[in-house]
């Protein structure tokens, strides 16, 4: 069954994906007076949003605007534009002025003071309402029809839509039972928009560990460690899981683990299990006598190593007898990274539409009033905030453009 788009007096701009982006592009362009509708394949909005708030919502970070655009790697020149037009600053006013206000946490990041998502969404979607915003839901975008027309598939059958403009803000392919499966790259490569491969970001690694280290520790976490890879070290924590190992820190390496892995076939990443006691000081410490003790319980009283610590250094090889080499393998423990977990398991995605397919406004240079937004586009970032402010800034950027385009 075929239906056709309602016809709207004033300008119409359809917005497809109802994440943050989308909702973001949505409220600056109501504002302005423009009509818009979000079509969201999903029975509900936000989505991945409520997800990523799931353990805290972190809506940004509080480093200064130049530090902050780093974080965005190669991609930073791009990107910076963006910030500049909407940095965190705004987003933290926005969210104060939807009735939550904002913290600065220990590590510098920024979330609600209710630390949740689920009250900041519903004060963003009755906003969006009362701005006459309307939502289509279960419509999920198949492509492009004659003249450009927007093609969705709906519970009700096929529908075609014509609008003024439209901004695409359908994410990555980063858990895709949420609805960001990156199905819309053959349609955007049919009208001839450049994408890069999709790959996984923030995301765990995979290695072989022995049976018996995965039985036992599988889901256990490494605390206070520090991770070394490519000349950069981070300190934090990381979990064991059956295929290799994930956690925060290891998700801040992830971009140059996955490219080492990408051109070596492997990546070497080196664990100290003790960051926070010198090699000299570990090295006195396990000169005391061992007595009669068992070496496991040697080293967990004179080197404070707890048991998985333990049996990671087994997993890495025979123990060293020799102090300064133990010491040595504590404050250095090789893991051998075999690849990246699969994207879809990933906590966001690089690659995607590259920014020279499209002008400075987010539009696209191949489809004249359709424009871009968020994790569609090709950045990456880790966590921390930058995920979120990249995708809310992306947002008001392609509406601001979208505006423009309508008053030509």
């Amino acid at each position: 069954m075929l239906q056709r788009g309602m016809t709207k007096t004033c300008k119409h701009v359809a917005i497809i994906g109802g994440g943050p982006t989308g909702l973001m592009a949505a409220e600056v362009l109501a504002q302005a007076g423009a009509g818009v509708t979000i079509f969201e394949a999903m029975p509900t909005l936000g989505r991945k949003f409520l997800l990523a708030g799931r353990g805290g919502l972190n809506l940004t970070h509080s480093e200064e605007l130049d530090a902050f655009t780093l974080r965005y790697g190669a991609a930073a020149p791009d990107i910076a534009p963006l910030l500049t037009a909407f940095p965190p600053a705004a987003l933290r006013q926005w969210a104060q002025q939807l009735g939550e206000p904002t913290f600065v946490g220990s590590s510098g990041r920024v979330f609600p003071k209710n630390f949740k998502t689920s009250p900041l969404l519903r004060a963003w979607l009755r906003r969006l309402a009362a701005l006459g915003v309307e939502t289509r839901l279960r419509h999920r975008f198949t492509g492009f029809g004659e003249n450009d027309v927007l093609r969705f598939e709906t519970p009700a059958g096929l529908l075609e839509h014509k609008a003024d403009a439209a901004i695409f803000a359908l994410g990555g392919a980063s858990w895709p039972r949420l609805g960001s499966n990156g199905r819309w790259i053959s349609a955007l490569e049919g009208k001839g928009v450049s994408i890069a491969p999709l790959r996984p970001a923030n995301c765990g690694f995979e290695t072989r560990w022995s049976r018996h280290f995965v039985d036992k520790f599988a889901g256990a976490p490494l605390k206070s460690i520090a991770l070394t890879f490519g000349g950069n070290t981070l300190r934090g924590e990381a979990v064991i899981t059956e295929k290799g190992i994930e956690g925060g820190a290891v998700y801040a390496l992830s971009r140059a683990l996955r490219e080492a892995i990408a051109a070596q076939a492997h990546a070497l990443l080196e664990i100290d299990l003790r960051p926070d006691v010198s090699l000299e000081a570990l090295t006195r410490r396990l000169s005391a006598p061992r007595e009669k003790k068992s070496l496991s319980n040697f080293l967990r009283k004179s080197a404070g190593l707890p048991v998985i610590a333990i049996a990671l250094l087994r997993e890495a090889g025979p123990i060293p007898e020799d102090v300064s080499a133990l010491a040595a393998r504590i404050k250095c423990v090789p893991l051998r990274l075999d690849a990246a977990r699969p994207l879809e398991r990933a906590i966001s995605t690089a690659g995607g539409v590259r920014f020279d397919a499209l002008d400075g406004n987010l539009m696209a240079r191949t489809i004249p009033g359709v424009f871009f937004a968020g994790e569609m586009l090709d950045w990456e970032a880790p966590t921390g905030g930058y995920l979120l402010q990249a995708c809310f800034s992306s947002g008001v950027v392609a509406a601001r453009g979208a505006l423009a385009w309508l008053k030509r």
